[in-house]
């Protein structure tokens, strides 16, 4: 893919395949088999959160390994952090809060930035500060999709990507009520999984969500 999506390409790229996989991981060894799991499985846009172990080098091999898939950094907190994302090859990044200062600095970088935020209120400050898009989280805290769909109403014109209580089983009704795409984590890579290294289970339930959001 493409560095450094434009914020017309990021979002197309969204619509196209609805679901982002969050990896967050102590090992990069689990990383890298997580990553490859659930692109067997179909999922193409892959987040590996800067609290996992060495993320930088985690972005730039799968970059390199994983080609047909667009590969992010999540958890970026600070500007530092940002930086060292994008010199590893972020093709988006994600912030778990609203940093007025951290969106201007990714979108003079010409990198796609989806900060997290929750109310309204933080929603509109995301989107009028420049945001490409929207994380929600955590959305299950105020009713999971139906939440997404009372905002349609006032808020429809900015794109929405509720993470924080998305599983294999309501991701799609998050899709029909309104978001552009979801983010998931731990229902895509159950510990027990893992533990067990069953990279095909894992696999199949990115199959699963992948095929039930097209």
């Amino acid at each position: 893919m493409i560095t450094n999506l434009e914020s017309e390409s990021w979002l197309q790229l969204l619509a196209a395949h609805r679901a982002i996989a969050v990896i967050r991981s102590y090992s990069l060894e689990l990383s890298f088999a997580m990553a490859r799991a659930v692109a067997a499985g179909g999922i193409k846009i892959i987040e590996i959160t800067w609290n996992s172990s060495q993320p930088a080098t985690i972005i730039q091999q799968l970059r390199s390994q994983l080609s047909h898939c667009t590969i992010g950094a999540g958890t970026i907190l600070t500007q530092q952090q940002l930086k060292e994302a994008m010199a590893a090859g972020a093709e988006f990044i994600f912030s778990p809060h609203v940093n007025p200062a951290l969106i201007d600095a990714a979108l003079k970088a010409n990198i796609s930035i989806i900060p997290g935020a929750l109310s309204p209120t933080e929603i509109v400050t995301a989107w009028q500060a420049g945001a490409t898009c929207v994380k929600i989280f955590p959305v299950q805290a105020l009713g999971g999709a139906s939440y997404i769909k009372n905002l349609q109403s006032p808020l429809g014109q900015i794109p929405l990507i509720p993470t924080g209580g998305v599983t294999l089983e309501n991701a799609r009704e998050f899709i029909e009520v309104g978001a552009i795409a979801v983010g998931l984590s731990s229902q895509l890579f159950p510990q027990s999984l893992v533990a067990q290294r069953n990279w095909q289970a894992i696999a199949e339930r990115a199959k699963t969500l992948y095929q039930q959001l097209q």
